[in-house]
């Protein structure tokens, strides 16, 4: 397999992950499922699905998968106060849609925990999957919400993206 299909494979593994991430914590948001038992049922059985599975090259890379519902629950204190501060006024990540709530804890987890993964990557990945779930205005306010995230805990990745560096 050559360089860019490879890199192509594991971007589309990462991507399929973050999506079932979002998925798994809006489950045990409706459900009140443990964290353990999403991931295992994630791990062991819907990814052998044929949902999952049609497409060897969008599986979704396992670790990567239970690392953001793993980090998202683990990190919630934090996570949930900082995306707070950046709704309206009035507004509390726990009054937001669940989805939409799932998709701002697992990018806010990334953007906390996963140095490794670049901001710009953070944010287009979640804007992406918003766009999977809702119309025009959420994507919108992942966006909004993520760029504000990312300018106060990613300062220094933000002012080189700035830059055009």
């Amino acid at each position: 397999m050559s360089g860019k299909a490879s890199g192509r494979k594991a971007r589309n593994a990462r991507h399929a992950a973050r999506l079932a991430a979002v998925q798994a914590l809006y489950q045990m948001d409706m459900a009140g499922t443990g964290h353990n038992d999403v991931i295992h049922e994630f791990t062991e059985f819907r990814f052998r699905c044929a949902e999952y599975v049609s497409d060897a090259d969008s599986r979704p890379d396992a670790t990567f998968f239970s690392e953001i519902v793993s980090g998202a629950v683990r990190r919630q204190r934090d996570i949930d106060p900082e995306v707070d501060q950046q709704l309206a006024q009035g507004w509390r990540l726990v009054r937001v849609d669940s989805t939409l709530r799932a998709i701002l804890r697992s990018a806010m987890f990334e953007l906390l925990d996963r140095p490794d993964v670049p901001v710009r990557v953070v944010i287009n990945e979640y804007i992406e999957i918003a766009r999977d779930f809702f119309g025009e205005d959420e994507p919108k306010v992942v966006n909004g919400i993520l760029h504000n995230l990312a300018q106060r805990f990613r300062a220094d990745e933000m002012k080189t993206i700035s830059n055009g560096s």
